[in-house]
């Protein structure tokens, strides 16, 4: 957030003295950075927090909001972005400083930085919101690009080439809206409970199957929770057996899920007799 904020000030600031229009809208979208920060910072504390008699189930719920709060502003930040290049394209402009293209080239190599460092959090603790915060630095970082190519345009092209910086922030926004729709997508799976892959739900139903007593998993599903995973499943058991035995084999299933995969919060089971199968031959 600090180094946003800093790379905010620098940009507006050389965008303003550099009369270039691309740079500001650039500083503009560093300040949305900013805000997008403190909407995942928050959204993650939330997140954390242990379950409680209102949300029995935890906030994990929170992390995908704070996602899709992010992309929004990307969505908001690229069509602010295109409605001001546009309106700005027809009207007269001063002769574009050459210093802003070194402002430019210091905060691509700071954006890019922030990128990798933050998409790399991102993979370890498998957070969407972060990962939307990682995908909000390279977008920043690719809307610099955009305005530096065109400021080198319209100083190359020299009189009559002012407005390119307007035209590469149009191009900039749609990538910028792009990302914005690919972090939006998974939050809002999440946020409606998408299942998993099916490689861990095939994982979950292996360890389930393998653990005695289980004739098998008749059926296993899962839903996501901020970092923990939720899993509902039916396992058969011997109908002859006392509710005792089926109970102690239920729970015995629960913690060879949990032990093995620790980011399995809750498992619950539900005990069915099994069905005899009549074989063809």
């Amino acid at each position: 957030m600090v180094a946003n904020a800093l790379l905010a000030g620098i940009k507006l600031t050389a965008g303003l003295l550099g009369h270039s229009q691309a740079l500001v809208a650039d500083a503009i979208e560093s300040m949305a950075d900013v805000l997008s920060s403190l909407v995942v910072w928050r959204g993650l504390v939330v997140a954390a927090e242990p379950e409680d008699e209102d949300h029995p189930y935890g906030h994990g719920k929170a992390e995908p909001i704070a996602a899709a709060g992010v992309a929004t502003m990307l969505l908001v930040a690229a069509t602010w972005i295109v409605t001001t290049a546009f309106r700005e394209v027809r009207e007269p402009h001063q002769p574009i400083a050459p210093f802003t293209l070194i402002v430019l080239g210091a905060v691509i190599a700071v954006k890019e930085t922030l990128f990798r460092f933050v998409l790399r959090e991102s993979d370890s603790v498998d957070s969407p919101a972060v990962r939307a915060d990682a995908w909000h630095h390279r977008s920043d970082a690719i809307t610099s690009l955009s305005a530096a190519v065109g400021i080198t345009i319209s100083l190359v092209g020299g009189r009559g080439y002012e407005s390119a910086d307007n035209f590469a922030a149009m191009a900039a926004a749609i990538v910028i809206a792009a990302n914005g729709w690919r972090m939006l997508r998974p939050a809002l799976s999440e946020l409606m409970d998408r299942s998993p892959g099916g490689e861990m739900l095939e994982r979950i139903r292996a360890i389930a199957e393998a653990a005695p007593g289980v004739d098998r998993v008749e059926k296993c599903v899962a839903r996501k929770m901020g970092y923990f995973y939720y899993v509902d499943m039916h396992i058969e058991v011997d109908p002859q057996m006392t509710v005792q035995r089926s109970h102690d084999i239920a729970h015995g299933v629960k913690d060879k899920i949990r032990s093995q995969i620790p980011r399995v919060r809750d498992v619950l089971v539900h005990v069915e007799p099994a069905v005899k199968r009549v074989r063809r031959d």
